[in-house]
């Protein structure tokens, strides 16, 4: 069974990853709707020449052939489209954030709830890194032992030029905590399979554009879990020599061992994606991920197909995005 996809949003060029992705496991797409003008849309049409653009979404979700929809729109429209999806019939991949309130979460569990339909976040830093597919690897094998701590570091670049107007203005696009958050609380709860999380500290700042106060540039938060802490730090202050647009860190310490993770270059080398650094009782060792599978997407497609929870589970995604938001809400309380 080849999935046939439908998208709603292409607003963010993280589409691109989940589209060629899916292609890449046998599905086909042929429609595309976005509300408005997107800054990805020239680029999208060069690389999916076949996806045409729709006028009315409908079109897409009255499709009965479309089993699964994309949607990549403004983190504040997500949800909507989501529940739109879903009460068509169809499974939904959303892009990070999968939303942005608490009220959007409920109303998404709630639905989710009574189609049975699958809501699922591609959270990418996870998802799209062939290095943390490596490390999920060696943690599930006890390389390190019992994972005690969890630590991200998120750095993007700012590309100002082409960021769109809603890329400035907090209740579009979540907050920095719920937005890159998102990547860092799902990988934090992965690795230590935590189900019971307390936030301990949380924090954002907008330190280098004063004359857009929605934009936030900095964020933190240290989280208590069940099964382990996590300190997740996030940010914009990537400069423009670095190659690639964010150094990206991921650090698990075990109780016999530790892995670094340095996804998506290794500095003062020559460019290279996928590093990982394992120190254990029998290793100190440099193992080159650029390999290693990306499960994820065939996951998903199987889950389509047979009804299972094998990409990740819907507590997990739900869980993730309150654990992100309640984050950005406590950063932002009146002190």
């Amino acid at each position: 069974m080849t999935l046939k996809l439908g998208i709603l949003g292409i607003d963010h060029g993280h589409i691109f990853g989940m589209l060629s992705h899916m292609q890449q496991q046998g599905c086909t797409c042929d429609m595309y709707w976005t509300d408005g003008p997107a800054v990805t849309e020239e680029k999208f049409n060069q690389v999916f020449p076949q996806v045409q653009k729709m006028q009315d979404r409908r079109r897409i979700l009255e499709d009965p052939a479309i089993h699964m929809i994309l949607i990549s729109a403004i983190p504040a429209d997500r949800a909507a489209l989501a529940i739109e999806a879903m009460e068509a019939g169809k499974d939904v991949m959303v892009d990070k954030p999968g939303c942005t309130t608490l009220d959007q979460l409920a109303a998404i569990k709630a639905t989710q709830e009574r189609t049975g339909r699958i809501w699922s976040v591609n959270f990418s830093e996870r998802f799209e890194v062939r290095a943390v597919t490596k490390a999920a690897e060696l943690v599930r094998r006890g390389d390190i032992g019992r994972v005690v701590q969890v630590v991200t570091l998120a750095p993007h670049k700012q590309n100002l030029k082409t960021r769109p107007r809603w890329y400035f203005e907090r209740e579009r696009y979540g907050g920095i905590l719920c937005d890159i958050g998102s990547h860092q609380v799902d990988q934090f709860l992965h690795f230590t399979g935590s189900t019971d999380v307390q936030i301990a500290h949380a924090h954002v700042e907008n330190t280098t554009m004063p004359n857009e106060p929605g934009f936030q540039d900095y964020g933190e938060m240290t989280l208590m879990g069940d099964g382990g802490h996590g300190y997740l730090r996030l940010d914009w202050f990537t400069p423009d020599g670095l190659p690639t647009w964010g150094d990206g860190r991921l650090f698990i310490l075990g109780t016999e061992g530790s892995l670094e993770v340095r996804k998506y270059t290794d500095i003062g080398q020559p460019h290279r994606t996928d590093n990982l650094y394992l120190v254990s009782r029998d290793h100190n060792t440099y193992i080159d991920c650029r390999d290693q599978p990306l499960p994820y997407f065939a996951n998903l497609i199987s889950d389509v197909q047979h009804r299972s929870e094998t990409a990740m589970t819907q507590a997990h995604t739900f869980l993730t995005m309150e654990i992100a938001i309640k984050s950005q809400n406590f950063a932002e309380k009146p002190t």
